[in-house]
């Protein structure tokens, strides 16, 4: 009989492309990858992968197991989610992924809040950037920022949330500074590999084209607070930091709609819809915040 745990680790290795990326998804050391597929290979009778300079690559035999394994994962997939929708216990644990940003700035406060309400709950909060999969069981709820609802996938169940805007935003010293004549230079703060946005130049307080880049929003807020130049950043974000100001003569922008996303089956347990329904309330009550008509959470 052939073990799901190797499947699994053969899934990893096509996926990922080594040995290396496979064990780095799975939390495992190479050893134990390198054993799994053995395992996989003498239970099936066949060898499934080559190894070359450029990574592993499926034989004939492998690309033929590939499509059984995803058919093994998917059945795996639904048997879980449709055991857990029947779930009703307030107990357990619940997977919660949102982007850093909303977590750090907005909502930790009620998810504390949450978390005392129902201590039998094992909140596990899932702070990225990154597009975490709900079909495979990968989070439980996803809260997210969506420019265009038709980009959603028709598998999820979707409860929609306020709007978000953003704004451009620098230190108030250095606006400060630049009110009473000073000349020097203020560059466009961004994150990454991201480029000056043409609007960037349209306010009364110009940018140079040198951008300062930053590795992450907590980076980019400190960045703004010190005075290197000015940046775009969420209303409620911006406009709670004391250190900051909104740049004159700059617009609002639009960030996207909030989405409180579930999984078909996932979202009938009791603790999952304890949270959306508790969460969607407190993000209803944010919604001038969140637009950027508010200043403050009171």
């Amino acid at each position: 009989m052939i073990d799901w745990d190797d499947v699994r680790y053969f899934l990893a290795v096509a996926r990922g492309g080594s040995v290396r990326a496979a064990a780095e998804r799975l939390a495992v050391n190479h050893a134990t990858v390198l054993r799994r597929i053995a395992q996989l290979e003498a239970r099936l009778g066949v060898q499934i992968f080559e190894k070359r300079p450029s990574g592993y690559r499926m034989t004939e035999a492998g690309e033929e197991v590939l499509e059984f394994a995803d058919q093994m994962e998917a059945s795996s997939h639904l048997l879980e989610t449709r055991i857990f929708g029947r779930d009703q216990s307030a107990r357990g644990l619940l997977r919660v992924t949102l982007p850093p940003f909303l977590a750090t700035h907005l909502l930790m406060p009620d998810f504390a809040d949450f978390a005392r309400l129902h201590p039998d709950i094992e909140m596990e909060v899932l702070s990225t950037g990154e597009v975490v999969n709900l079909t495979n069981r990968d989070a439980d709820v996803a809260i997210r920022v969506v420019v265009d609802s038709k980009t959603l996938p028709l598998n999820l169940h979707g409860l929609k949330g306020p709007e978000l805007s953003g704004g451009i935003y620098m230190s108030r010293d250095r606006l400060e500074a630049w009110r009473a004549g000073a000349q020097d230079a203020l560059r466009w703060i961004v994150i990454n590999n991201h480029g000056i946005p043409d609007w960037a130049r349209q306010s009364e307080i110009q940018t140079t084209k040198v951008p300062f880049r930053t590795p992450d929003a907590e980076a980019q807020i400190a960045a703004a607070q010190q005075g290197i130049g000015m940046t775009k950043l969420p209303c409620f974000v911006g406009d709670a930091a004391p250190l900051l100001v909104r740049v004159p003569g700059t617009d609002l922008h639009m960030h996207g709609t909030l989405w409180l996303l579930t999984q078909g089956e996932t979202r009938k347990t009791k603790r999952v819809r304890l949270f959306t329904e508790f969460i969607s309330r407190r993000l209803a009550a944010y919604a001038p915040l969140l637009a950027g008509l508010s200043i403050s959470r009171n």
